[in-house]
């Protein structure tokens, strides 16, 4: 089972480095903001990163993985979930969801495929599942991996991940 999913995901890894020097890597040069910003389907997430004001942070040195959603995935959202996160007085909220999404260091696509979890820049762990080689992040689907960038890399992602609840301690 474990040589499936390893040859499963290196034929991946391997479409994507024969992709990079077809194309001379066009993503490689630009931060993980600018990548977001250059590529279609990412502007809800543009959008989001701008409200939060984590744009300086994700342009910043890294290096950062980043789940990022698409557009398609934030229109997936319960109607109106996503007007009340824009809002200015929901500010703190929608950094935490965009922090759940990003993970300190590059972890490309062959290292994913080993994990379980991961701590995120939220605080909290994201859950890792890899089946019938594809790979999830909590209940989303990865639909491509290593979007490589200056400062990281991006997985795009089918679903927003929202981060549990913390619960309060009780005495």
């Amino acid at each position: 089972m474990k040589s499936i999913k390893f040859l499963a995901m290196a034929a991946v890894a391997i479409s994507f480095c024969v992709k990079d020097v077809q194309a001379g890597c066009g993503t490689c040069d630009k931060t993980i903001v600018e990548n977001a910003i250059n590529i279609d389907g990412f502007k809800t997430l543009v959008a989001a990163v701008k409200a939060a004001g984590l744009v300086e942070t994700l342009s910043g040195d890294g290096p950062f993985t980043v789940f990022a959603p698409t557009d398609d995935a934030f229109a997936k959202l319960p109607k109106g979930t996503l007007e009340d996160l824009l809002k200015p007085e929901n500010k703190d909220k929608l950094i935490g969801i965009l922090k759940y999404h990003v993970v300190p260091g590059a972890v490309m696509a062959k290292d994913v495929v080993n994990l379980k979890k991961a701590k995120t820049a939220q605080g909290q762990n994201i859950r890792i599942k890899v089946a019938d080689g594809k790979v999830q992040v909590n209940r989303a689907n990865v639909v491509k991996t290593d979007v490589k960038s200056s400062n990281g890399v991006i997985h795009v992602i089918d679903k927003v991940i929202l981060p549990p609840e913390k619960k309060e301690k009780t005495n």
